[in-house]
């Protein structure tokens, strides 16, 4: 059996898994949510929301668990966990991705929602100095929640982080061959998703080797809108 340790998007935090985590367990895997600084648990000033804390978190976690994880990352967090296997790729069993940033070397998470026709970059409120970026709950709804029922968006909408960090939307990753290039990589690629469209996430799918891809009719949430589906994906 495996231990899963599961990494929340931008604007979450670690219970955005709670629907995911009960169908691990009960397939016999460990499971560790995590939060990253700044959300949920682990609230911390803005200018520690950035990308080397980020790594640092997700890195101090997998050493306290002690084994080989399955690592898996949703949405930004994705461009965390790349860089987390580029350090250390001896300790993660498979990477897989969830809607996720699998980032080219030197790319960084704005520049690929920026080359994206989705429309949800053009809702976010970015604050006068730049270092933070808030979500109306308008544009979660209807490029995030658009297929989740009305009594999980209640669920989850206390959840969302008011001020996310926009750091380790610019900070550019650095991966290499030798290293992170040897992880195995699982893709599960959300074909209604108007955060990260299907061709942006195509378009990601092609950096790097990644031996599987699955298809899951689901928006940008799918721990949300179809958490047994995505589980069984993730097994």
């Amino acid at each position: 059996m495996s231990h899963y340790l599961l990494v929340h998007g931008a604007w979450e935090e670690s219970r955005a898994w709670e629907d995911v985590t009960p169908v691990l367990e009960q397939s016999g895997h460990r499971v560790t949510a995590l939060d990253l600084p700044g959300h949920g648990a682990n609230m911390q000033p803005i200018a520690d929301m950035n990308m080397g804390n980020y790594i640092k978190t997700v890195i101090d976690a997998i050493n306290d668990i002690g084994e080989p994880v399955v690592l898996v990352a949703h949405s930004m967090s994705g461009s965390v966990v790349s860089q987390v296997a580029e350090q250390v790729p001896e300790k993660i069993e498979r990477l897989i991705y969830v809607a996720a940033f699998l980032l080219e070397t030197g790319g960084t998470v704005l520049e690929a929602m920026q080359s994206d026709s989705g429309e949800f970059l053009p809702s976010i409120i970015f604050s006068e100095d730049g270092s933070y970026a808030t979500l109306p709950e308008e544009t979660l709804r209807n490029a995030g929640f658009h297929d989740v029922s009305e009594q999980v968006i209640q669920r989850f909408l206390p959840l969302i982080v008011e001020k996310q960090s926009t750091e380790p939307f610019m900070s550019p990753v650095a991966m290499t061959a030798e290293k992170f290039g040897t992880v195995k990589k699982t893709y599960i690629r959300t074909t209604i998703d108007r955060v990260t469209t299907p061709d942006l996430q195509d378009r990601m799918i092609e950096n790097w080797k990644v031996e599987q891809v699955h298809n899951l009719v689901s928006g940008h949430f799918p721990a949300f809108s179809v958490p047994q589906k995505l589980a069984e994906l993730m097994l």
